[in-house]
């Protein structure tokens, strides 16, 4: 193999690895918009639970005390989290934060009878 030869492969290797890095800006460009617009709904998501939580506060309370009733409604870590298991999580004492695999956990189900 002479000069030639060798200089025009890290020549080729060079173009390679220039239209790579483009490529790779492109998909950091799409993960940033991606991520922002994840972050935008997740608040939307949050501020419309909490204007749903208002609009139905009075209307629950007000229900509740004419039959006597005390109700606990669930706070903003149980609905985090149910989203962790939804996502599947383990949030049981024995496995919290591992992958579930697809399959229901009856340690995690018992934590939400718990809270009911």
């Amino acid at each position: 193999m002479n000069n030639r030869q060798i200089f025009d492969q890290v020549s080729d290797m060079e173009k390679q690895i220039g239209e790579l890095y483009e490529q790779l800006g492109d998909l950091k460009q799409k993960l940033s918009s991606l991520l922002e617009e994840n972050h935008r709904l997740a608040m939307e998501n949050h501020n419309l639970r909490n204007h749903l939580n208002q609009l139905e506060e009075p209307k629950k309370a007000e229900t509740d005390t004419k039959m006597g009733k005390k109700v606990k409604i669930p706070s903003e870590g149980y609905d985090n989290l149910a989203r962790l298991y939804e996502e599947g999580f383990h949030i049981c004492n024995l496995e919290f934060g591992s992958p579930r695999r697809n399959e229901d956990c009856m340690f995690c189900l018992e934590f939400f009878d718990k809270t009911k």
